[in-house]
């Protein structure tokens, strides 16, 4: 496995390992309805957006030869906005890779993220503490997940003077 900054070539396929991802994995905690509203079939996504939201973040992929098999993206106030692993490749250490990138790329005191019911033990692992559990609305259907955070040392990500 190989981490790397995301390139604007990833695009589809990393939109195409979201739809996967939500699909396979994250059905365990959520009905079909709900997965629909999340990742819906017909992904009526805008990949402008995406394409906008990837490239301002420091985003990183993880590739297993020219596959990607994980990406993250995070903002610099310390947004977790992302962090997906290709059903194929889950508990094999890439999303803690991916994360630990992800967390010393920025200069936050500390790191937030939405939680789906599914990644939240991973992140109760990290470290991260639940700050509300919360409802949040898809096209039209309620989900749960969790708003988390976890402080980082003072200057953690600062260069030493």
């Amino acid at each position: 496995m190989e981490i790397r900054e995301y390139l604007d070539a990833d695009l589809m396929e990393i939109i195409a390992l979201f739809h996967q991802t939500v699909h396979r994995i994250n059905i365990r905690d959520y009905t079909p309805r709900q997965i629909n509203a999340w990742a819906p079939h017909n992904i009526d996504i805008d990949i402008d957006a995406w394409r906008e939201s990837l490239t301002a973040h420091n985003t990183f992929v993880a590739t297993d030869g020219s596959k990607i098999i994980g990406f993250g993206d995070i903002d610099s106030s310390g947004y977790l906005d992302r962090l997906y692993v290709h059903h194929a490749y889950q508990r094999r250490g890439i999303a803690s890779a991916l994360c630990d990138r992800l967390e010393t790329s920025v200069r936050a005191e500390r790191i937030m993220v939405h939680a789906s019911v599914t990644a939240l033990p991973f992140f109760l692992r990290r470290g991260y503490h639940i700050v509300k559990e919360q409802l949040v609305e898809r096209r039209g259907v309620t989900l749960k997940n969790y708003a988390m955070e976890r402080l980082l040392k003072p200057n953690a990500n600062s260069e030493v003077l």
